[in-house]
């Protein structure tokens, strides 16, 4: 027996007709050395169509891919709407990957179209002579910046490609199971590996968005995505804020603590998703000017462990509340996010914030030992986390990548516990755990107590060899300014919180632990410093 339900198909075109016209008065705020630049979510839906006529001309059809090198603002929007409502599909190019490792992902999705930031050209102009398939730079704004662009390769202004087309554009029914989107993740092991998602995937993620047990996203917010939108789609915040009518305030390449301190001023923002680094960076500011930011009710911070010591600090010093999320680029990104369960209080319910966060109806996950077994989901057990979903990938595009799944399951490489209540607790990557005589230790929970010493602003733990306990751990440390604390006093510090079996012996100051592509702590780069004798390492 089957149902009597249409067969109608989730789109990107029809967040985009949604959003245009239901919620046409809701705009995209980008920030400029001037201030904002305003767009009604009508006019986006106009710029849309002709953006989507202007890539129709320069010979874009069916799933070709159109790249995107790019900050965050409206001409992003623009392009994360049109591009696969058109039935092409969006490449968000990372601007922060190695020179080598863009030329790889810009070929290996054969992109044919580049939209690029005048800002940012210097980065992309060098690499040009290397990308294979691209046919077409677009320059956004009215000037080409002076690019040179190789033999073969068409330049042109946004503004000047969309001026003269129609604000209006017949746009395709898609298949939901086709290609909207993709993004390639970091590559901190080997090549970025590619992960494509669906129209469907894309829509659904976005309603877990707007969901009350998710981040929340409501109709009335105003959405300072200070998270890339060339990071995990900028964690669906485009599309649900299309699908909800909520504003998106977007920082274009001004992420320094000091603009961002400007645009939640000048823009009062209600929410905010950024990785711990930002708001680390945004608190210190703040120290110095205070400020009041307490428009933002939630700050969504996701990418790495949110120190327990910044969640407490934004809620006392800002009155903001910190929600803790967990996800990837594989899984589109949203995993799971740190609502407690109704009711709860005091140190529990501080104790379920503390965590990744519990998995949505839609998100299954589990538990795998080292002997390939499925373990207790019992706040105890600890396994390599494994999930699958509807918005999370089932294979790499175009490499045989067997090692990463388990009979449909992605193998995430995360360490952790689960609760019978459904909530995550990440101990490590399975990279960074630290095997001492046999035993783990959590380079994460280390991170999280060392950075709860006032005078600690970023500290980053890798397990390095040693004669007796085969690992010991590091404790990489950035001192605030000025300063005395000593590397033993740290360790005092530390006595009543891990176990004495758990105290780092050795440690390093440095000015500022080596960060990824996306803002997470390069814990690969550290062990090269370390191996190459560029940490002066203090032992105790």
């Amino acid at each position: 027996m089957l149902s009597t339900m249409q067969d109608a198909p989730l789109s990107i075109a029809q967040l985009l007709r949604h959003g245009a016209s239901v919620h046409g008065a809701s705009e995209v705020v980008t920030w400029t050395e001037s201030g904002p630049r305003r767009v009604s979510y009508a006019d986006v839906g106009k710029r849309c169509a002709q953006l989507a006529h202007a890539l129709r001309g320069l010979g874009v059809e069916g799933d070709e891919r159109v790249a995107t090198f790019m900050w965050n603002n409206s001409e992003h929007l623009e392009a994360y709407l049109a591009i696969p409502s058109m039935g092409a599909v969006l490449h968000t190019l990372n601007i922060r990957l190695f020179p080598e490792q863009l030329i790889h992902v810009a070929n290996h999705a054969e992109d044919r179209v580049i939209i690029v930031d005048p800002s940012l050209i210097p980065l992309l102009s060098p690499q040009l002579p290397s990308l294979t398939t691209v046919k077409h730079i677009v320059v956004t704004g009215s000037s080409t910046a002076g690019l040179e662009a190789p033999e073969g390769v068409q330049v042109h202004t946004y503004e000047g490609l969309i001026a003269d087309q129609p604000t209006e554009f017949d746009w395709p029914e898609v298949d939901e199971l086709s290609a909207a989107a993709m993004c390639y993740t970091s590559g901190t092991t080997g090549d970025p590996k590619g992960v494509v998602y669906s129209h469907r995937s894309i829509y659904l993620h976005s309603m877990q968005v707007c969901m009350s047990d998710g981040p929340n996203l409501a109709q009335g917010d105003r959405a300072l995505a200070v998270v890339p939108q060339f990071h995990a789609m900028s964690w669906g915040l485009p599309y649900a804020a299309f699908m909800i009518g909520a504003s998106l305030i977007m920082p274009d390449r001004f992420l320094q603590p000091a603009p961002l301190a400007a645009i939640i001023a000048s823009e009062k923002p209600t929410f905010a998703a950024a990785v711990p680094t930002i708001w680390q960076g945004l608190h210190l500011y703040l120290e110095q000017n205070p400020q009041d930011i307490s428009s933002m009710r939630e700050v969504l911070i996701g990418g790495s462990a949110v120190p327990p010591a910044l969640m407490h600090a934004f809620e006392a010093d800002h009155n903001v509340s910190v929600l803790h999320a967990w996800g990837m680029t594989e899984t589109s990104p949203l995993g799971s996010v740190a609502r407690p369960p109704a009711g709860v209080t005091g140190d529990a319910m501080w104790k379920y914030r503390y965590s990744q966060g519990r998995f949505p109806a839609s998100v299954e996950a589990r538990l795998i030992d080292d002997d390939g077994k499925v373990v207790a989901h019992d706040g105890v057990s600890v396994g390599e986390l494994e999930v699958r979903g509807p918005w999370i990938t089932g294979s790499y595009y175009g490499v045989d990548a067997e090692d990463k799944f388990n009979d449909g399951w992605l193998k995430t490489g995360d360490v952790g516990s689960i609760t019978a209540d459904g909530f995550l607790s990440l101990s490590d990557r399975s990279k960074d755990i630290i095997k001492s005589g046999g035993e783990w230790i959590s380079s994460v929970d280390l991170e999280n107590a060392v950075m709860g010493h006032p005078d600690v602003t970023e500290a980053a733990v890798i397990g390095v060899p040693d004669e007796k306990w085969d690992e010991r751990p590091l404790v990489a440390v950035v001192l605030r300014a000025g300063s005395e604390t000593t590397m033993s006093e740290l360790q005092q510090y530390l006595s009543d919180k891990v176990a004495k079996w758990q105290l780092p012996e050795n440690w390093a100051v440095v000015q500022e632990v080596p960060k990824t592509s996306v803002g997470k702590f390069d814990k690969k780069r550290l062990r090269a410093d370390y191996h190459e004798g560029g940490l002066e390492v203090t032992r105790l």
